[in-house]
């Protein structure tokens, strides 16, 4: 599968995860599922939301 997260939209979604891991901490575990799936997205760089609107957030290469 291609990339199509960058690498400050992979720290983002680090840090949302973050938040969402010490509110599930505070509040109620469901918020892990989100969370983990923030840090998978992250780590793979591979979004599928983006592959199924066409969006990519990492830089083109125009080779011409």
């Amino acid at each position: 599968m291609k990339k199509n997260v960058s690498k400050n939209d992979s720290y983002i979604r680090y840090g949302m995860a973050v938040v969402l891991i010490v509110l599930a901490y505070l509040y109620t575990w469901w918020l892990l599922i989100p969370a983990v799936i923030l840090i998978i997205t992250g780590y793979r760089q591979v979004c599928h939301i983006y592959s199924m609107f066409g969006c990519s957030t990492c830089k083109i290469d125009t080779k011409e």
